[in-house]
């Protein structure tokens, strides 16, 4: 028999990378934003820098949200601290700083926030950078605050199962993978994290088949969110949380 998925309480609503539309994403601005508007959980992505450092950051390389050049692999946490990851939002971000994991968890926890950790790993560090992540997350995430860690990478998800096994998982799917519902046995995930684009409610219904919730990604508009409510997913991710509740009637 597969493990039993863990359980956990979930949102409606889940800022994506912080209030990615009014801040600059995976920032603490951003998660700050996320939380004055109306957000119980925020989704950040983490990476690893060239020494080893868990950071905050969707993409490989640097360049779409911050002033440097370059890959996030091949950058030491100096190099990347000396960017500037706000003015290219807005000036009024200007000085924003790419933030290491471990202010973020400071920052969501002394915020009273849930948190789902997207494990974004550069190609071949799968297991590296679950690692990093959830020893260093192990040591700063207070008891009693909710938290999710969700990959792409199946081997990312393994190695959190087994450096954290007690915290849950969510099973990160753009497309649907032919054995998905092996996978997420094997996995004993908690969630079925998809794209919000590709769903049906013959979709979603399998999903829910599993006994698992199911998360969408990236909604940012209410009239789409409550069909995907009305087809039984739990829980959407969004760029813009002020709006989303607002539409939702909170």
């Amino acid at each position: 028999m597969p493990a039993q998925p863990l359980q956990l309480d979930l949102p409606k609503v889940i800022g994506h990378r912080g209030a990615k539309s009014h801040a600059p994403e995976n920032t603490l601005a951003s998660v700050q934003l996320a939380h004055a508007q109306g957000a119980r959980w925020v989704e950040v992505d983490v990476k690893l820098t060239a020494d080893g450092v868990p950071v905050l950051m969707h993409d490989d390389r640097v360049d779409r949200t911050t002033d440097g050049h370059g890959a996030v692999r091949d950058m030491t946490l100096g190099e990347i601290r000396r960017l500037d990851a706000g003015r290219w939002f807005s000036e009024a971000y200007a000085g924003e700083r790419v933030p290491t994991l471990e202010e973020f968890l400071d920052l969501a926890a002394g915020l009273g926030l849930g948190i789902n950790l997207e494990i974004k790993p550069c190609a071949g560090r799968e297991r590296e950078t679950a690692e990093a992540a959830l020893e260093l997350a192990r040591r700063h995430w207070p008891a009693g605050l909710p938290v999710l860690v969700s990959s792409f990478a199946v081997p990312s998800l393994e190695a959190a199962m087994a450096a954290a096994p007690d915290w849950p998982r969510g099973y990160l799917m753009d497309e649907e993978a032919p054995d998905w519902r092996g996978t997420a046995d094997r996995l004993a995930a908690a969630t079925i994290n998809v794209n919000a684009r590709r769903q049906t409610a013959e979709s979603v219904a399998a999903y829910r088949a599993t006994g698992r919730p199911v998360l969408c990604y990236t909604v940012n508009d209410p009239a789409r969110a409550r069909v995907l409510f009305g087809w039984g997913v739990a829980g959407v991710f969004t760029d813009a949380p002020l709006e989303m509740l607002a539409g939702l009637g909170g």
